[in-house]
C-alpha cells in the first residue's frame, strides 16, 4: 500500500489518529477543570507509566480539552538541571501564561503585582532582565526573593493565580517527564499546588512521568497523596488495542482479518506505541485491502529493525560496560521485576558491588523500583531487546579500589 496513505504515526508524542483506552483519565481532567471553574478544590493528576504508554498523547489531549475551555494552557518537558535552569523554565513558560490571561495595555493592579514577583523570581538567575523583558516593572521586594525555591514558586504561583482570577479564568501547567525533578523542585511544585488547593485559586498542575514518581512525590512532601491522583497506564485491553489498528485503517479503506489482529496483540502486547510502529511497517508490505496475518509475520522483522535502530538502542548507548551487564543479567531473568540480589548472583557479584550501578540505572530512568529490592524496566520488552543486543552476558572485571594512604 502507498507510504502517502499510512494512517499510523510511530513519532515520539505523537497523536495517533485513534485515541482509544485512556476515557478515565479523560473525564478526570475534565472533572479537575470543572470544579475548580466553580471555586471548588479537586485532586490533580500525576499519569504514570513505561515508555511508548501513550502519557505524552494523553498530555496533548488534556491540553485540547483546556483550551476548549479558554484556560491557558503551560506545557513544560522536564528535564536534568539545577535550580537555575528549572528558575528560568518556569519563568519564562509563566511569563508567556500572563499575557496570555490579558494584554498589558489592560493590565490592572493585581497584573503589575503578578509581574513584579515574577521579575522578583528570576532576579537570581538573570540579573540582566532577560527572562522579564517586556514586563517593564520593578521586582517585588518581599516576594520571591527569599533564596528558597518552594517559598518562590509559591508566591510566583499565588499572585498568577490572584491575576488570573480576576479575569475568572484558569491556568494549567502540564509537565512531562516529571521524575526528573530534582527532590527540590518537586517539592517546591508540590507546595505550590498545594496553596493554590488552599486559596482556591484556578491554577493547577498535571503531569506525567514515570512508574516511580508516585513514590517521589510521597517522599518530597507526605501529603502528595492526597493532592494527586496517580494513575497508571499501560498496555491497551485487547478491545482498545485491535481498534487502535483497525480505526485508521477503516478512514483508507482497509480492514484486518481476525487472525491478523491475534498476531498483531501477539506481537506488541498492546503497547500503544508498538503498535503505531507495527500498523506502519505492516502498511509498507500489505497489498490490501485486507490485512491477514501473513502481512503482519512479514513485516515482523522491520517492526524490530526499527525499535533496536532507535527506540530501545538510544537507551542502552547511554549505558556504562557495566550498566550494561546489569541491564543483561536482568533481561535473562525475564521481564518481570527482578531481585537485586539475584541479578547479582547471575553476575557473580554481591548486592553491595552493584548497588551504585543500579542506582545510577535508576536515575537514568533506565529502570525504577516497583518494590522494595526490586527493580524492573522502564521501557516494555526491553528484556527482548537486550537478549537479541547483547547474546552473551559479559561481566566486566572490577576495578581493583584505590587504597588510602
Amino acid at each position: 500500500m502507498q507510504a502517502l496513505t499510512n494512517p499510523y504515526t510511530p513519532n515520539a508524542g505523537a497523536e495517533p489518529q485513534a485515541v482509544v483506552g485512556r476515557d478515565d483519565q479523560l473525564e478526570s481532567f475534565d472533572l479537575l477543570l470543572a470544579r475548580i471553574e466553580r471555586g471548588r478544590t479537586e485532586q490533580s493528576m500525576i499519569i504514570t507509566g513505561l515508555r511508548g504508554v501513550g502519557k505524552t498523547v494523553l498530555l496533548g489531549q488534556f491540553r485540547t480539552k483546556a483550551l476548549e475551555r479558554d484556560w491557558v494552557v503551560v506545557e513544560l518537558e522536564v528535564s536534568k538541571n539545577d535550580e537555575s535552569h528549572f528558575r528560568s523554565a518556569i519563568a519564562t513558560k509563566l511569563r508567556t501564561a500572563l499575557f496570555e490571561l490579558s494584554p498589558k495595555a489592560r493590565w490592572t493592579d493585581r497584573f503589575k503585582h503578578a509581574a513584579s514577583v515574577l521579575r522578583s523570581f528570576t532576579l537570581s538567575v538573570d540579573a540582566a532582565g532577560t527572562l522579564s523583558a517586556g514586563l517593564d516593572v520593578d521586582a517585588a521586594e518581599g516576594f520571591a526573593d527569599h533564596s528558597n525555591l518552594a517559598l518562590d514558586v509559591t508566591d510566583v504561583f499565588v499572585a498568577l493565580g490572584q491575576a488570573a482570577q480576576e479575569r475568572e479564568r484558569g491556568v494549567v501547567l502540564l509537565l512531562d517527564e516529571v521524575q526528573f525533578l530534582s527532590k527540590q523542585q518537586l517539592e517546591a511544585t508540590i507546595e505550590a499546588l498545594h496553596k493554590m488547593v488552599q486559596r482556591k485559586l484556578p491554577v493547577t498542575l498535571v503531569g506525567a512521568g514515570l512508574p516511580q514518581i508516585a513514590e517521589l512525590a510521597g517522599d518530597a512532601k507526605s501529603y502528595a497523596e492526597r493532592l494527586f491522583k496517580f494513575p497508571s497506564i499501560g498496555n491497551l485491553d485487547d478491545p482498545d488495542a485491535k481498534a487502535a489498528l483497525t480505526k485508521p485503517a477503516a478512514d483508507e479503506n482497509v480492514t484486518y482479518d481476525d487472525d491478523a489482529l491475534v498476531e498483531a496483540l501477539q506481537v506488541t502486547g498492546g503497547y500503544p506505541y508498538f503498535l503505531q510502529e507495527l500498523g506502519y511497517a505492516v502498511w509498507t508490505v500489505a497489498d490490501g485491502p485486507i490485512i491477514t496475518r501473513d502481512d503482519i509475520v512479514t513485516a515482523v522483522p522491520g517492526y524490530e529493525a526499527k525499535l533496536d535502530e532507535s527506540f530501545f538502542r538510544v537507551r542502552l548507548d547511554r549505558a556504562t560496560e557495566t550498566q550494561r551487564a546489569y541491564l543483561r543479567a536482568m533481561a535473562g531473568l525475564g521481564s518481570a521485576p527482578q531481585k537485586a540480589s539475584d541479578v547479582a548472583d547471575v553476575m557473580g557479584r554481591t548486592s553491595q558491588n552493584l548497588g551504585p550501578t543500579r542506582a545510577e540505572l535508576i536515575n537514568m530512568g533506565l529502570l525504577y523500583t516497583p518494590e522494595h529490592g526490586y527493580a524492573a524496566f522502564t521501557v516494555p520488552h526491553f528484556d527482548k531487546f537486550l537478549i537479541r543486543a547483547i547474546p552473551t552476558l559479559e561481566v566486566p572485571p572490577l576495578k581493583p579500589r584505590k587504597r588510602r594512604n
